[in-house]
């Protein structure tokens, strides 16, 4: 504990309570629509296909927004940036409270997008927040940040009561006190301390660009031209992600050449990618597979969710001192234990809880033990890799519920489903073994150089620009 408070004193504890208050409500109003899905679906007619996407349609837009509002942080300060997501997260709940009648399908769809701004607000938060303290705590201090995820848990107990008593689209005006409280805190403690490099009036064109043309690509697979069914809504993250990669500017597109790019994307989209997929899918999974009450288990989700996102600063704590690569050599390890033990044996009720809660476990250390990697490697690039590795997060979560139901829909069962994922997860482990020894001499700031393998090179005293 002193070694905690120790670390927390060694940079400003106002500016990471900020970023925290700021990517916490972010996350409650990003996925508000899943606990006021089935309030919303009595009022409007739809198909579970529908009713599915329009749940998804936030998800993505995180995942992808992230990549763009990560490139204007680069170029703006972090602080009017996460005031202007605020502000624009906020405008489903006041479009909703003022419009008189029921909203179309089409009109939630375009106002999922905009729920999307507030999943993005990772890609700002957690590098405003590491600008504020010395590279020795990174691991703890992105943890604690990112640790605003626990607003998923909020959703559960919050919307569906408010729904109940004053309708879903009234229930979605209590997310504006949090917001508020949110921009207050980043008005008067928020700081950001990274220098700034390229065009903010560019970066910014290029986050309206992604926006409305993420806003047009939603429309169009609703509208069907992208092919009917499942096709359009395979390829919506595809499209999107092009998109957004096509507006940076060239020289932020090179990280996109390196190989540790792309691991370190494949790492995250299993270990957030898991735990926001499975956190939309697992009520799902426990009322097929165990017959579980559904209040039951949407309460078991919520628990899941504040277990993951609770170890979060642990992951990134410990992180800090056996670096991030050591660690994810043995989380994802255990996550591919996980899902090949569900694939080949489907356990009973008591075996398939334990399985899930390690499983959350690892998903949440995991993706503190990520974001400890991510300064060390990107310096000066970590507000545009926080947005890019956060994407492929928001991608595999938006994934996993379709490959699963997916499985279920082809075979009856879900073992194809964990299959897969027990797969990607043993792919990514084994990746992250064979560039151990190299990670190993960046993976740890200069300070805690006496525990690597190798020689830490070139490390800086203060992180140059980076989180």
């Amino acid at each position: 504990m002193r070694n905690l408070l120790n670390s927390l004193k060694s940079g400003n504890w106002r500016a990471l309570l900020a970023c925290f208050l700021y990517f916490d409500t972010g996350f409650t109003v990003w996925v508000m629509f899943g606990p006021l899905a089935p309030f919303i679906h009595k009022d409007i007619t739809m198909s579970p296909a529908e009713l599915g996407f329009l749940v998804a349609v936030p998800v993505l837009g995180a995942a992808i927004l992230r990549v763009t509002l990560g490139n204007l942080y680069q170029a703006y300060d972090g602080r009017r940036v996460a005031l202007l997501g605020v502000a624009l997260s906020a405008i489903p709940s006041v479009v909703l409270l003022l419009m008189p009648g029921t909203p179309s399908y089409t009109l939630l769809l375009v106002l999922g997008v905009f729920l999307g701004i507030g999943g993005a607000s990772f890609a700002v938060a957690l590098p405003m927040a590491g600008s504020n303290y010395p590279p020795k705590v990174q691991g703890l201090v992105l943890g604690l940040a990112a640790a605003g995820n626990i607003g998923a848990v909020l959703d559960g107990f919050l919307f569906p009561s408010l729904a109940d008593s004053f309708g879903w689209a009234r229930a979605t005006g209590a997310a504006l006190p949090l917001l508020a409280l949110a921009a207050v805190a980043l008005f008067f403690w928020a700081k950001d301390l990274n220098p700034k490099t390229g065009s903010a009036p560019k970066a910014l064109g290029s986050f309206c660009i992604t926006l409305v043309g993420l806003l047009a690509l939603v429309l169009a697979v609703h509208a069907g031209l992208f092919g009917a069914g499942k096709t359009g809504v395979l390829l919506l993250p595809v499209l999107g992600a092009l998109l957004a990669i096509a507006v940076l500017p060239k020289h932020y597109r090179a990280v996109l050449v390196e190989g540790d790019t792309w691991v370190v994307m494949l790492v995250y989209s299993i270990t957030f990618g898991g735990f926001v997929g499975m956190s939309s899918y697992v009520t799902t999974l426990l009322i097929s597979l165990y017959q579980m009450p559904r209040i039951e288990a949407g309460l078991f989700m919520s628990l899941l969710a504040f277990i993951g996102a609770l170890v979060r600063p642990i992951g990134g704590f410990v992180a800090d001192r056996i670096s991030g690569v050591r660690a994810l050599v043995l989380l994802l390890a255990a996550i591919s234990i996980c899902d090949f033990a569900f694939a080949a044996w489907m356990p009973p009720l008591p075996a398939g809880i334990a399985l899930l809660v390690v499983t959350y476990v690892c998903f949440g250390l995991g993706n503190g033990a990520t974001f400890q990697l991510v300064p060390q490697r990107w310096k000066g690039k970590t507000g545009l890799m926080s947005g890019i590795v956060g994407a492929a997060g928001g991608i595999g979560g938006f994934y996993l519920p379709v490959i699963m139901g997916i499985a279920k829909e082809s075979t009856g069962s879900y073992q194809m489903g964990f299959a897969t994922f027990g797969v990607l997860s043993a792919l990514a482990f084994a990746l992250v073994v064979l560039h151990r020894t190299r990670w190993l001499q960046w993976a740890l700031p200069k300070e805690s150089v006496v525990i690597a393998d190798t020689p830490l090179q070139g490390a800086a005293v203060r992180m140059d620009g980076s989180v």
